[in-house]
């Protein structure tokens, strides 16, 4: 009799031993699941920092790439423009050469005439004028006296009224070489200043050629840092999801024990919900059922009430939720962000018609559907 009051004992304590320890080792994992979580977050975060600072190099970059084409632009018009000055020049060279020559033989002719004056005049020095006289004198009448006057007096007005437009003409040709030099001295003065404005915008190509490289080095070490970290969070997210494949198979080694605490009547256990409840209760929501189906959101929330009402957790939404070891949002930081962020109105609906009475399973536990605990399945949670 006493030997099986002992062995019944014995028995009692290993069964109670070998609970705690796989309570033990539940809580341990799912300390490195929360601690994963973390980790998770942080590169994220970061990755979503790294991304962020590859979109503002991308835009500098894109800044630099528009200026430089402007530039270029730029460029393209003062290279225009100074070919036209250049044809404009070249052609006023040639008015000014031919204005020259034109110049030259105005001289010449001028000179010319001049030395046929002196010659005229020479001769009729040479003759005398008394010899002049005789020649009028010896006109047999008078009307042919008068006709050699006045040729005498036309030959002077002649030579007088040729110098004179000799010189009218000479003047007016140095005027308009004059005047065409100007020009051409202020066409190459527009030119030299284009070439001023060429040299500036060239500088300035090259100093945005030069930036819009460093620009482009940079933004390949960004999308390498960004490349990095999503190699990270994918080796993260991996080994994210060992442990909640062993935290699923420690479950389930431990469901007998689950499911005594699921058979606890708190039917008769009311709970007045605070007037943050709401919120908090939409956030833990949509961290952990974000992207399932409505009914997937209801039985989140049915899970963290159903926790409230029971005797195994904490008495109160705040108090579940934030129970260290049970929500990995917690624990990762992206509930707090969350609450930061705003809560989708969708989620806030959900909470508010759990708080409310609805329900739509009577679990306490649920995780990731991998095919290791057996539940009731709703979307891509398996709730036990």
């Amino acid at each position: 009799m006493r030997y099986r009051l002992w062995k019944k004992m014995i028995t009692a304590c290993l069964l109670i031993f070998c609970t705690a320890a796989t309570t033990l080792y539940a809580k341990t994992t799912q300390k490195e699941i929360d601690r994963a979580k973390k980790q998770l977050s942080n590169l994220e975060d970061q990755k979503e920092e790294a991304e962020g600072n590859v979109d503002e190099i991308r835009r500098q970059k894109e800044e630099l790439e528009g200026e430089l084409g402007g530039l270029h632009a730029k460029m393209k018009e003062i290279t225009a423009s100074m070919n036209e000055l250049e044809n404009a020049i070249a052609e006023q060279e040639k008015r000014i050469e031919t204005a020259g020559q034109r110049l030259k033989e105005a001289k010449e002719r001028q000179e010319q005439q001049y030395e046929d004056m002196k010659i005229r005049i020479q001769y009729m020095y040479e003759n005398s004028f008394t010899s002049e006289w005789e020649n009028l004198l010896s006109a047999g009448t008078f009307a042919d006296f008068l006709n050699r006057v006045s040729y005498i007096l036309e030959l002077n007005q002649y030579d007088r009224r040729k110098l004179d437009e000799f010189i009218q003409n000479k003047e007016q040709i140095a005027q308009e070489k004059k005047n065409l030099e100007e020009e051409r001295n202020s066409l190459m003065a527009k030119q030299q200043e284009m070439q001023q404005k060429q040299e500036s915008v060239d500088s300035l190509i090259a100093d945005t050629q030069n930036s819009l490289s460093a620009s482009s080095q940079e933004l390949s070490r960004a999308q390498s840092d960004v490349d990095e970290l999503e190699a990270k969070i994918a080796k993260m997210q991996a080994y994210e999801k060992e442990l909640e494949i062993k935290k699923a198979k420690e479950d389930a080694a431990r469901l007998e024990a689950i499911k005594k605490q699921e058979q606890e009547d708190y039917s008769s256990v009311s709970y007045v919900p605070q007037q943050s409840d709401a919120y908090l209760l939409g956030a833990i929501i949509e961290c952990e059922a974000g992207g399932e189906p409505y009914d997937g959101k209801l039985a989140v929330g049915s899970v963290i009430m159903n926790r409230v009402k029971s005797s195994y957790f904490p008495n109160t939404i705040s108090g579940v939720i934030y129970q260290s070891g049970q929500f990995s949002p917690v624990a990762s930081g992206r509930l707090a962000y969350r609450l930061q962020a705003g809560v989708d109105s969708t989620c806030l609906a959900v909470a508010q018609e759990v708080l409310n009475g609805k329900r739509v399973t009577s679990c306490l536990y649920f995780c990731v559907n991998n095919g290791y605990i057996a539940g009731t399945v709703i979307g891509n949670h398996v709730f036990y």
